[in-house]
């Protein structure tokens, strides 16, 4: 009778632990990280920390608060073109630095030209899904893939390149179960250490609200994400880019963050 108990009581610990695994691996997240008014690196909630388990990144830990050399990755996310992009890529031109651009579907499929001209100049061209869906709903790593090759295959058709391995999860809404299937394809994910409101065309910050936000939050190692399509930044950004060169900044590629030399 007692071996029976046991072996009961065995059986039942284990199928909890495996449910409490497989929760834990599909609970869904919104990425955030705690800002701090001193120009330190943002913390890390800790039950996101499995992130950098995964090949995830979201700040450049090789360059602390005490680094005497400063450094900021430059991100945006690019859904579509309003004008503003080609703005933003004019900036980056006159001040020679190099950004990486998450786009979807369907700025491969309408604006290709503005894709291949980013790679013209050395900017790095990313995954952000095809349709920009909550990937939390994926049940397998078929479905994640699906999203991601999608993305892949009209990129290729439009340009004739193959898109960077790096992945940003829209809205930064992501469970453990995608950071390890973007891993097993092969991305690296690539989250942020500073962002701000200024997705919503119709309710834009301005130049100068905006401006001080992002000098405010700046720290050595910064994972900057911005939106192209906003009017404030294409606005503000040269002055920005001048201003933080000014503060001894220079501006890194993923493939220095990530210690990529393929891309």
């Amino acid at each position: 009778m007692k071996k029976i108990l046991l072996l009961a009581f065995t059986l039942i610990m284990l199928c909890s632990t495996f449910s409490l695994n497989s929760y834990a691996e599909t609970t869904a997240y919104n990425f955030y990280c705690k800002r701090n008014s001193e120009h330190k690196q943002p913390l890390l909630d800790s039950n996101m920390k499995f992130i950098e388990s995964y090949n995830g990144y979201y700040v450049d830990r090789n360059y602390g608060d005490n680094n005497t050399e400063k450094v900021i990755y430059l991100t945006f996310d690019a859904g579509y073109e309003n004008g503003n992009i080609e703005k933003v890529l004019n900036v980056l031109k006159e001040q020679d630095v190099k950004a990486a651009f998450f786009i979807l579907s369907n700025m491969a499929d309408k604006n290709s030209e503005l894709l291949i001209r980013m790679v013209e100049e050395g900017h790095t061209v990313c995954n952000h899904t095809s349709k920009h869906p909550d990937m939390t709903k994926c049940d397998s790593i078929d479905d994640f893939s699906a999203e991601l090759s999608a993305l892949e295959k009209i990129y290729k058709e439009k340009t004739g390149n193959e898109i960077s391995k790096y992945y940003r999860p829209p809205c930064g809404r992501f469970s453990e179960d995608n950071l390890k299937y973007a891993n097993e394809l092969g991305y690296k994910t690539i989250f942020w250490s500073f962002a701000y409101a200024d997705w919503d065309n119709s309710k834009q910050m301005s130049a100068s609200e905006a401006e001080e936000k992002i000098l405010s939050n700046i720290h050595n190692g910064e994972i900057m994400l911005l939106h192209p399509t906003s009017s404030t930044n294409a606005s503000i950004l040269e002055h920005v880019i001048v201003t933080l060169k000014s503060e001894g900044y220079r501006f890194g590629t993923l493939d220095e963050l990530t210690g990529n030399s393929n891309g």
